[in-house]
């Protein structure tokens, strides 16, 4: 299980990053872009990658991380079960999530071999 104070924590490490309201939901975003966001009332992060990772992380288990089930799903943007994922997977997720959104110069300060 993943708290949401874990994710606040991690997403906000990231080098420019902020957090503001979407909706009714808790958005994290690198210069106004959403990478990450979190529903509270069902304790569900949603972040975006691309389609290889989120065939890659959905394998974790399809009850855990699996795409959007709708148009923006075919896009990257991938629920999160934070009750069921690991927290290490979440993480990894994450950051991966981050990388993807971000402007490779401040990507690299994350992960040096990104993209």
């Amino acid at each position: 299980m993943v708290t949401v104070k874990h994710m606040n924590l991690l997403a906000l490490s990231f080098p420019e990053s902020t957090e503001a309201m979407h909706f009714e939901k808790t958005a994290f975003k690198i210069r106004k872009k959403i990478f990450a966001t979190y529903d509270a009332k069902n304790h569900r992060a949603c972040i975006k990658l691309s389609e290889i990772d989120q065939d890659v992380f959905s394998s974790a288990g399809k009850d855990i991380i699996f795409p959007v089930p709708n148009k923006w799903g075919k896009q990257g943007w991938t629920l999160i079960d934070m009750k069921k994922v690991k927290k290490a997977i979440f993480t990894d997720a994450l950051t991966t999530s981050y990388c993807e959104v971000a402007p490779k110069n401040l990507s690299v300060l994350v992960r040096p071999n990104a993209r």
